[in-house]
């Protein structure tokens, strides 16, 4: 039967690779690798960085698919995503059934962990119940950017008794810093939804390119840091044609 690994590769840097992506990455025949864009050309590089890296002495072929683009005009987000992925999902199904044998196995490379904030399981799990195709896969988790940006910024991301929250820059926009939580791991934020909130009692903890030579830090005072973190954010976007960046938001204690 084909098989299928789902291997987090981590927040950007080679080095954050772990043992178990390294062997499941050394069984691979076809590694199925999303384009998307020449904007985003240095993601997919890096995903060649790593086979050419650790499948030397193995013959080995990258299937690039052109990732959809999401339709915007759908205003629904939920139904504008279940969309994407439906489209998604008829890509991979087509390119495992066209590209990989039966007793062949195939690897989805994925940023930081499969777990958090990605697509891909949900999308295999589409591919095998519309029966087009027959595969097992198994998921090799990886370092996330939230661990990555606690590492570099060299802290604990709860308090003591405390939790986390992890949510989305489209979540903090629409419903601002919860009431009962004290540290929130704010992803995917295009908007820089940080702007929008009150920063009174806030600190920020960013970071962009968590792992490269490209990494970029920034803390302080909300109301200090968040003019210089857009600005900043904005120019590197510009010069590298796309940017992941995370931030954790803090409340100061007795706020």
């Amino acid at each position: 039967m084909r098989k299928i690994y789902v291997i987090g590769i981590g927040a950007g840097s080679p080095d954050y690779l772990t043992v178990q992506a390294i062997d499941a990455l050394r069984q691979l025949d076809v590694v199925f690798a999303l384009d998307k864009g020449p904007d985003k050309d240095e993601l997919l590089g890096l995903r060649r960085l790593l086979c050419d890296r650790h499948l030397r002495d193995k013959r080995y072929r990258m299937v690039e698919l052109r990732d959809p683009v999401r339709d915007e005009r759908i205003a629904d987000y939920r139904a504008r995503v279940e969309l994407w992925h439906a489209q998604r999902a008829e890509l991979y199904a087509g390119a495992i059934a066209r590209e990989l044998a039966e007793d062949q196995c195939g690897g989805i490379l994925v940023w930081g962990d499969p777990s958090l904030y990605d697509s891909t399981l949900r999308i295999l799990e589409q591919v095998q119940a519309s029966g087009r195709v027959c595969f097992d896969y198994q998921v090799i988790p990886g370092i996330t950017s939230v661990s990555a940006l606690a590492a570099s910024h060299r802290i604990t991301l709860h308090r003591i008794a405390g939790s986390v929250l992890i949510t989305t820059g489209r979540r903090l926009g629409e419903h601002g810093m919860p009431l009962d939580t004290a540290d929130v791991v704010v992803m995917l934020d295009g908007e820089c939804a940080f702007q929008k909130i009150s920063p009174d009692g806030l600190d920020i903890y960013w970071g962009a390119y968590l792992g490269t030579p490209d990494e970029l830090l920034i803390a302080g005072k909300l109301s200090e840091q968040r003019e210089t973190i857009a600005r900043v954010r904005s120019e590197a976007r510009a010069e590298h044609g796309w940017i992941m960046d995370i931030y954790l938001l803090r409340k100061r204690a007795g706020t």
